[in-house]
């Protein structure tokens, strides 16, 4: 008998002990093929005596801040119960070899063996999981396209509903690098800019408010305004040869604090231009340029890029939560319930951990080719929206056992 249970290979990521002893497979696990042997993976063919000492380890070096079940009461610091053994065994020879660069957990490992680290990886994750997490509702940031388009709608009156102007002297939006409106908006915000009508509407608005009604006219389709352009474009071409070094050839800009004119509403361009050469709107460069500018010219210039076709902004739309997890889901497993040893399993996981960790890797300060890839473009209101779904999931044991013999 003795013979036969040591032969018998059971790779377990929870109940490791109830599978090692009995062969019990909890109710709800995910199964999943064994893994290949290799040192990285030692922790995946834990047998209950490990768990046993592993149970001992824990008392004398983790449970101060993971507590004796692996349930962390503790902001920043991570649920362990249920997490894949592999990935607790190298996450902690990380700590060992101070690679983590975290002070409390290179104390807490620097006299442990790696014997010591594999074990006690294999009780944590020998232990039920934690239940889901709770996250208050509203505490994650709204879509940001969605949260401009409604913080927008009090512009649709003047500028249409995408951005497109309707009425002669009111700009289109569309078409506009969000950096140069957020610089606009912020203008007229602090009086930079004077406009009393603008300054009154914009008051109230926040910087984030001014960041997702910039995204969101950024996303719209661009078209021209639907106002009349009376003028003569060719000797409006002709005279807009100065201004194709800023803004383009054909009014597109390629510089995200210069604006497009591709496309604008041809009074309230000609407006703008003599309010340069006025000096009642400052800009240097641009008094320079309008100085020499009689109407006759201002208004040619406007006819030809009033004809212009406007051209979408190089910004991409933020993914959805749903894009996202499916992508997180690859490796992490679905719904955060990883079936790869060296994965981490991220559902129930504490949110602020999962937050913490996230903005780590965003940042660079926490190395990992693929989650820098991944996280590096993510935004702080997806790093909430991630970091709460995964909270809020429930965490599945995983057992892993080898196959029988042909």
């Amino acid at each position: 008998m003795k013979r036969r249970t040591q032969s018998l290979q059971v790779w377990a990521f929870t109940l490791i002990a109830a599978v090692a002893i009995a062969g019990y497979l909890p109710a709800g696990a995910v199964h999943a093929q064994p893994a290949a042997n290799g040192d990285d993976l030692r922790a995946t063919r834990a047998t209950a005596q490990d768990v046993a000492e592993g149970k001992r380890v824990a008392e004398a070096s983790c449970v101060r801040c993971h507590g004796l079940t692996g349930v962390s009461a503790t902001k920043g610091v991570p649920h362990l119960a249920g997490q894949r053994p592999a990935y607790l065994h190298l996450e902690l020879r990380a700590y060992l070899s101070g690679a983590r660069g975290d002070h409390a957990m290179d104390n807490a490992v620097k006299f442990l063996s790696d014997d010591a680290l594999f074990k006690v990886a294999a009780y944590y994750a020998s232990l039920d999981p934690p239940p889901p997490g709770n996250v208050k509702a509203g505490t994650t940031r709204p879509d940001p396209v969605q949260a401009g388009k409604a913080a927008a709608a009090g512009c649709a009156g003047c500028h249409g509903e995408t951005g497109i102007s309707k009425i002669p002297g009111m700009p289109s939006l569309v078409g506009l690098e969000p950096k140069y409106l957020v610089a606009t908006i912020s203008a007229y915000k602090s009086g930079q800019r004077k406009h009393d009508m603008m300054k009154t509407l914009v008051a109230a608005l926040g910087d984030a408010d001014v960041k997702n009604i910039a995204l969101y006219y950024a996303l719209q389709t661009p078209a021209r305004a639907q106002t009349p352009a009376p003028g003569d474009q060719a000797a409006g071409k002709a005279a807009a040869a100065a201004c194709a070094g800023c803004h383009g050839d054909l009014g597109a800009s390629g510089n995200p604090a210069t604006p497009s004119l591709a496309g604008q509403d041809a009074q309230y361009f000609a407006v703008s231009l003599r309010a340069y050469k006025e000096g009642t709107r400052t800009d240097e460069t641009m008094k320079a340029l309008a100085a020499s500018l009689d109407d006759k010219t201002i208004k040619n210039l406007a006819a030809f890029y009033a004809a212009q076709q406007p051209q979408a902004p190089k910004v991409s739309k933020p993914l959805t939560l749903a894009e996202w997890t499916l992508r997180c889901d690859r490796c992490h497993g679905i719904n955060g319930n990883s079936t790869d040893p060296l994965s981490p399993a991220l559902a129930g996981q504490r949110v602020d951990y999962l937050e913490k960790v996230l903005t780590a890797y965003r940042k660079g300060e926490r190395k990992n080719t693929t989650m820098a890839a991944m996280a590096s473009v993510l935004t702080e209101a997806e790093v909430e929206k991630l970091a709460a779904h995964y909270a809020q999931q429930k965490p599945r044991a995983v057992v892993y056992m080898t196959q029988p013999g042909k």
